[in-house]
């Protein structure tokens, strides 16, 4: 039954990994929720594709930085809460008929907004590793201009 259960993890996990990668290349994919469950599945089924996909230099930055709490790229955000709108707005009003549906498409819009834009923007620590050669240069009795 465990074993099963693995199975079942690891399936979807590459499924959403693989939607996720599309994802990036199609705008009408969402990334990031893709590439984030596949790497709670992975989590919980096997450590040889969490390990992959973490250290995949396509999304391994972009899944790190969001499990360790350092947020998304400003660009990212923006970018993502942009082609959220598009899409979702055009489906909405070309491709729905009914009002509760959009009202719900909209709403699951404006959820996906609000998480976005709450979660912490990244930017590099350039100044920690500046403070850092700094700090050796010191050591080192080298003056850094």
């Amino acid at each position: 039954m465990i074993k099963m259960k693995k199975v079942i993890l690891i399936f979807f996990g590459t499924l959403f990994t693989v939607l996720g990668i599309i994802g990036v290349f199609i705008p009408i994919l969402p990334t990031t929720p893709f590439l984030l469950l596949a790497a709670l599945l992975y989590s919980n089924s096997s450590e040889r594709f969490l390990h992959w996909l973490v250290n995949n230099p396509l999304c391994g930055d972009y899944i790190r930085n969001y499990r360790e709490g350092k947020g998304m790229p400003l660009k990212q955000k923006i970018m993502t809460i942009v082609l959220l709108w598009i899409t979702i707005g055009a489906s909405a009003i070309f491709f729905v008929d009914l009002f509760w549906l959009k009202a719900l498409l909209f709403g699951i819009a404006l959820g996906v907004t609000i998480h976005l834009v709450r979660i912490k923007t990244y930017q590099p620590d350039t100044l920690g590793q500046s403070k850092e050669i700094h700090e050796q240069a010191d050591d080192a009795n080298i003056t850094v201009v």
